[in-house]
Order: C-alpha cells, then structure tokens, then sequence
C-alpha cells in the first residue's frame, strides 16, 4: 500500500479523488474499499494508505480496490 491525501470526498454521492504519486491525475474511489466501522467516509486533506490498480473510471486512469485510513 502507499500513502495518499484525499483531494475531494462527496458524501451524498459515495465516492472521491485521492491524489498520491504513483497515481497522477487522481485515483477515484468508492466508499465500499474503506475499511471503516459504520459509515464509511473520508474527508479532503486527510492521509490515507491506498492499494489500486489501473482502469478507466469516470475520467480517471486509477481506482482504488482499497483504503485504509491513517489519521
């Protein structure tokens, strides 16, 4: 896993953009790949460890197959 931020996170919607070096332009993810008790959300600015792969989703070159939060 590698470490990323999150750029955005939409609540109401279920999904983000985490940005991270081996990810550029963005990696998009959904909420069902964060390993989080309850509801699962992440917030802009905060660290994540992110594993992905490459795939084309909504615009973005990278996906998230899992996210676990760091802070």
């Amino acid at each position: 896993m590698i470490e990323a931020m999150v750029r955005e996170w939409d609540d109401d919607e279920g999904w983000g953009v985490l940005d991270s070096r081996e990810t550029p332009g963005g990696c998009w993810t959904h909420f069902s790949v964060v390993e989080a008790p309850g509801f699962r959300s992440l917030a802009a600015g905060q660290k994540v460890a992110l594993e992905w792969e490459s795939g084309e989703q909504d615009g973005f070159q990278y996906r998230a197959i899992r996210v676990v939060i760091l802070e």
